[in-house]
């Protein structure tokens, strides 16, 4: 009997575990076909968006004339897609604002608004409007090159849902690049934006509001970040007293390679990893909700993941007063610098920062 029970015991134990595991693989099984339709969803959401911002290009294409298109409409391999840049250059690439017609223009920036989320396109509208505050604002200074209208669109290749092709939004302060392969967007960098002045000081007719500011969120939940951390954590995070003049690789077809600095996210407490991902989650805001996605997925299968990815900083504690940080992970780098003045002198008020693809910038393998 002794025999008997010990029998049916181990054979109701076995029979537990068995269902243990059963259930576990069920889990297991449920979760795999939960995460393969997830990223099969994601994958034709980006089609369809792709799909949509190929209509919207041609849609400007056919509104141009001849010598409008022999101006904008450059080979896909063409060496001025990776050349990129955010300052107010006398000659630039593609037709600008400027020189389209009303209707034309419209199209151009309905192009714009396709591959931005809406918070994407209205700072990018708001930061073109900026330079009309420095027109007024230098006078004589400006040499006719601060216009809101002097932002150049270039198409690289033929967008269609087959095969790679290329849209360059740029001007003062905006460089928006867009590579598409196979109907799907598989590059959105180098993504800069900047802001002078970062914060509007002076009330012009019909301009922005005084206190007005575009990339308000880019720097405010930075230095809550930073002012969450303890002196140990901010002895880690700070790696200079000076911030840089400017943003690493400025105008670079690549970001550079050197290694991430300063406190890793491990080293953060849960709400602090919070405001980190917050921060994170500013840049990428710009963007659709299916480019978001999949920069969230990299990121997150990258090796080290969310652990991996470290927050420095340079320069001042308090606003006002020159800073920079940067958020670097294996997939990505952000970095901020706001240190020159704006144009009437407030010192550090005029921003520059930006999105990069540490695994390349416009579809190309990093250096």
């Amino acid at each position: 009997m002794k025999q008997s029970t010990s029998a049916r015991s181990e054979r109701h134990v076995g029979n537990a575990i068995a269902r243990r595991v059963a259930w576990s693989l069920a889990i297991v099984a449920v979760v795999t076909v939960c995460l393969l339709a997830g990223r099969a969803m994601a994958a034709r959401a980006r089609t369809a968006v792709a799909h949509d911002v190929a209509g919207a290009a041609n849609a400007w294409l056919d509104s141009l004339d001849a010598v409008q298109r022999g101006l904008t409409s450059r080979p896909f391999d063409d060496a001025k897609r990776t050349d990129w840049h955010f300052v107010p250059k006398p000659v630039r690439k593609g037709v600008q604002l400027r020189d389209m017609t009303e209707p034309q223009q419209t199209a151009a920036l309905k192009l714009l608004r396709s591959v931005l989320s809406q918070i994407g396109y209205d700072k990018s509208v708001a930061i073109m409007e900026l330079d009309e505050i420095l027109r007024v604002l230098e006078g004589s200074r400006a040499k006719n090159i601060r216009d809101p209208k002097r932002y150049f669109l270039t198409i690289f290749g033929t967008p269609s849902d087959d095969g790679p092709w290329a849209i360059s939004f740029e001007g003062h302060h905006l460089s928006l690049n867009f590579t598409v392969r196979d109907g799907r967007i598989v590059d959105s960098t180098p993504q800069f934006m900047g802001a002078n002045p970062a914060v509007v000081k002076k009330q012009l007719p019909n301009l922005p509001v005084a206190g007005h500011r575009v990339l308000e969120a880019e720097e405010s939940v930075a230095f809550e970040l930073l002012n969450s951390l303890d002196e140990g954590q901010r002895a880690k995070a700070v790696i200079s007293p000076e911030p840089p003049k400017e943003i690493r690789g400025a105008g670079e077809p690549q970001p550079l390679g050197e290694p991430a600095v300063g406190i890793a996210w491990g080293d953060l407490t849960a709400s602090q990893q919070a405001v980190l991902e917050r921060l994170v989650d500013v840049y990428c805001k710009s963007m659709p909700e299916e480019v978001v996605a999949e920069r969230l997925q990299v990121l997150e299968a990258a090796e080290g993941g969310w652990a991996a990815v470290k927050f420095a900083w340079a320069g001042s504690l308090k606003p006002g007063i020159g800073h920079y940080y940067r958020v670097e992970g294996p997939t990505f780098v952000i970095e901020l610098c706001n240190v020159q003045p704006d144009a009437e002198g407030n010192p550090a008020n005029h921003i520059h920062c930006m999105w990069r693809d540490r695994t390349g910038d416009f579809d190309l393998p990093a250096k």
